[in-house]
């Protein structure tokens, strides 16, 4: 994962220097902005970015507005920080296609772990396409389609729905989901995962009925 850019934004320069200073010692190249139309800025002008830092509160733009404009043009992982943790904000930030949700303060060793987390995955993806009930899913591209139809999942409904495919049929638990999706042990809400399921099966349309809802456990991909 060398060289790879991150982009930090946060209007606190302090906040900002905490968290470059360690992804720099994990040789990430680390690109900052104070504010969300900065934000934008940047990221329009680097069409390399890997994976994007975003703190909630700030001027011109919060970091709801930016997730929703970059969101239009990209898929790339967002991982938001903010000082809020109710659950409206979560699940408002799941549902504009956050990666990860990170609620201040934390720990900055966790917080580059998790991006590793999702670098790791995003760059050691096969490069094989499988074809399940009529869903085709491209690993190396990132990309799922349905007939002719290309559907546009975040990476983590993506991620979702390729662990789903892998262990077809096999009745799989909420915390294992979240285990083996999101790679950490993950000690919030168990509807984080049901938000992104809610999700993904409306994006799939006729076929998102294929994810079977396993009562006071989880869900099992069956398309039988």
């Amino acid at each position: 994962m060398e060289s790879l850019k991150i982009l930090v934004v946060d209007d606190e320069q302090r906040m900002r220097k905490l968290v470059k200073d360690f992804l720099v010692k994990k040789n990430f190249e680390v690109l900052e902005a104070e504010d969300g139309e900065q934000a934008t800025q940047i990221f329009y002008e680097n069409k390399d970015i890997a994976l994007i830092l975003l703190d909630v509160m700030m001027p011109k733009m919060d970091g709801w507005e930016v997730c929703r404009e970059i969101r239009h043009y990209s898929q790339v992982p967002i991982i938001m920080l903010t000082a809020k943790s109710g659950e409206q904000d979560e699940l408002l930030g799941f549902e504009l296609g956050v990666d990860e949700y990170i609620a201040k303060p934390f720990s900055p060793k966790i917080l580059v772990a998790r991006v590793e987390a999702i670098l790791r995955r995003t760059n050691s993806l096969d490069e094989e396409t499988k074809e399940v009930g009529g869903i085709v899913i491209d690993q190396s591209a990132h990309e799922v389609t349905i007939g002719d139809q290309k559907i546009d999942l975040s990476f983590k409904e993506f991620e979702l729905l390729t662990y789903f495919v892998n262990n077809q049929g096999i009745a799989l638990s909420r915390e294992r989901i979240l285990n083996n999706v999101w790679n950490y042990d993950y000690f919030g809400d168990a509807r984080t995962i049901d938000t992104h399921v809610k999700k993904l099966r409306s994006k799939l349309g006729e076929k998102g009925s294929y994810i079977k809802t396993i009562w006071g456990m989880g869900y099992k991909f069956d398309i039988s």
